[in-house]
């Protein structure tokens, strides 16, 4: 069988960071997620307001870099939950248990002032590698460089085997 989802939408509040018993890290937070279409009255679009719940290292990660506003992309599964409500009503809600949490915007779309602005524009984390990965088990401890495509300059990815030349005579080496 096939459970995965994959959303993207702005955090509703801080995530809130929990432990269990055992001391097993556990972060909830909501993402709101505007639907694809506008109504046909020309009013405002809607959004669904989605639960996520992440553990573990993704749990940390989410409550440190994350805060209300963040955009973030959540990959994982749909789980739906039985509880019981005060009354003694039986009820049932669904909420995404995460695999991985990605920042959705970048550094540059902040002002540095952090969290949630006017603009819709987040800060990034201060420190840190954030470049748009998750936190899958390997999260280094400093960002990779920019690229700079539109400049005269060259660039080289992370683990090329191209060399920059430093006597540039025109002519091509091969």
């Amino acid at each position: 069988m096939l459970n995965h989802i994959v959303i993207m939408g702005r955090l509703t509040r801080d995530p809130e960071l929990r432990r269990t018993q055992a001391g097993i890290p556990v972060a909830s937070f909501r993402v709101a997620v505007d639907r694809d279409f506008a109504p046909r009255d020309g009013g405002e679009r809607q959004a669904d307001f989605i639960d996520v719940v992440a553990w573990r290292a993704t749990a940390e990660f989410v409550s440190k870099y994350f805060s209300k506003g963040r955009m973030a992309v959540v990959s994982g599964r749909l789980q739906m939950r039985d509880w019981t409500d005060k009354e003694g009503n039986k009820r049932t809600s669904a909420e995404i248990v995460a695999d991985n949490v990605y920042f959705g915007d970048s550094k540059r779309d902040g002002d540095n002032q952090g969290g949630y602005n006017q603009n819709r524009s987040y800060d990034a984390p201060q420190s840190g590698s954030y470049g748009g990965g998750s936190y899958g088990g390997s999260y280094g401890s400093s960002a990779p460089a920019p690229a700079n495509y539109g400049s005269a300059g060259s660039y080289s990815p992370p683990g090329s085997d191209f060399a920059d030349l430093t006597d540039d005579d025109g002519d091509l080496p091969f």
